[in-house]
């Protein structure tokens, strides 16, 4: 696996609540195992939110590291998210990891997915 540098300042905020369960889910995961968030097509309102569980990483991979929880994201989804945070939100309505995205003009009413 090749080297990935660990980014101190990153244009993508990951909030303490989200750190936490990111770690917890990580826990139960293989070794080196990473949470990768990137954006892709589709969706109602024209892009999604993803989240893998993967050991995989690319060298030009944005790496946010906080406690146990290890968050990449590739370069190209980074032009969709820079600005943004992710949080982990557990309401009466659910629990759910929720980005908010400065560059988003709209979304649907869940929250996965968004237009520019």
């Amino acid at each position: 696996m090749p080297a990935v540098d660990t980014v101190t300042e990153t244009p993508l905020i990951v909030t303490p609540s989200a750190a936490r369960r990111i770690g917890e889910i990580l826990s139960g995961e293989p070794p080196a195992s990473v949470l990768r968030v990137s954006v892709e097509g589709g969706g109602c309102s024209g892009f999604q939110y993803k989240f893998d569980v993967t050991q995989e990483r690319d060298p030009d991979d944005l790496v946010i590291e906080s406690g146990n929880a290890v968050v990449v994201v590739d370069r190209v989804s980074l032009d969709y998210l820079t600005g943004s945070r992710i949080d982990f939100v557990d309401d009466l309505i659910g629990a759910a990891f929720k980005i908010d995205n400065p560059h988003a003009t709209a979304s649907c009413g869940c929250g996965t997915s968004f237009a520019l």
